[in-house]
């Protein structure tokens, strides 16, 4: 049994392109990066999976810092034979994709790092175990689901940012369960893990020591990686290209998608890497 084997992943685009891999955020999944990967099957082979704890990929009851994640990424690549990735990580995904950048930085041609910092940030942890927990899972039925994810849940979380875009976030991190019921797609503890162990440490260290291209993206209206954190980050790796995308949060490739490409498109142009081997 290959190692790759414990991961749902989808493997797409040209067998002869430079490889290309994307890393979701927390509670994501390689779904989430469905329509921004077709914008590069011409040129690349893509690499998307569920990260474990997330999906349909293995939930083991522990090891989810970012060097867990990062040895898994080593280890598929290990089987696919991909020796050197251009990588691209959203949230959570961005902070393994430095993790492995430090540690496999040989690997590395370019980085990409997608709205978030380096900095350790414990009160995240209590917001999101807030948001999970007002969940009522399981669920008797998608549409009792799809209910309150539309009816009630907006109003739980008034106190968040972005409160319906977090609700439909959720509701299509719902599935249905050998039983009949509805619930989480991802392992609510893994989560909560990967949270705590995702931001309990500073990493500026190694964002200052980063040697690959890097191009920083930061959503506008993002309250996630801050315009002080962002500012920072510039100052501390000056050769990062660092780019704030207008009308754009969080998730900078899901609100504006083509603003989004074409920063992918002209950082690897600029780095040498947008045609075929």
């Amino acid at each position: 049994m290959r190692y790759l084997d414990h991961f749902f992943h989808q493997i797409t685009g040209n067998p002869s392109g430079h490889k290309l891999v994307f890393l979701h955020g927390l509670m994501g999944s390689a779904s989430n990066w469905r329509s921004i990967a077709k914008a590069f099957e011409d040129q690349y082979h893509i690499l998307a999976f569920d990260q474990r704890g997330h999906g349909r990929s293995f939930h083991p009851p522990d090891g989810y810092h970012p060097r867990d994640f990062a040895q898994d990424l080593a280890r598929i690549l290990d089987d696919l034979g991909w020796q050197e990735i251009l990588l691209v990580g959203h949230s959570m995904g961005g902070r393994n994709a430095l993790e492995f950048a430090v540690h496999f930085s040989h690997r590395v041609k370019a980085l990409v790092v997608e709205d978030i910092g380096p900095e350790a940030n414990s009160g995240a942890m209590g917001r999101i175990e807030k948001l999970l927990n007002l969940v009522p899972t399981p669920f008797p039925s998608r549409e009792a689901a799809r209910q309150f994810f539309e009816s009630e849940y907006p109003g739980l979380i008034a106190f968040y940012p972005r409160a319906r875009t977090v609700a439909k976030f959720f509701l299509t991190n719902i599935e249905e369960k050998p039983d009949g019921s509805w619930s989480w797609r991802f392992d609510k503890d893994a989560i909560l893990k990967a949270m705590r162990e995702g931001r309990n440490e500073d990493r500026w260290d190694a964002w200052r020591n980063l040697r690959m291209p890097v191009l920083l993206v930061r959503g506008e209206r993002s309250s996630d990686l801050t315009p002080e954190i962002f500012a920072r980050m510039k100052a501390d790796l000056p050769s990062a290209q660092a780019v704030e995308v207008a009308d754009a949060g969080h998730w900078v490739h899901f609100d504006q998608p083509e603003a989004f490409i074409r920063l992918l498109k002209e950082f690897f142009l600029t780095c040498g890497f947008d045609s075929v081997y």
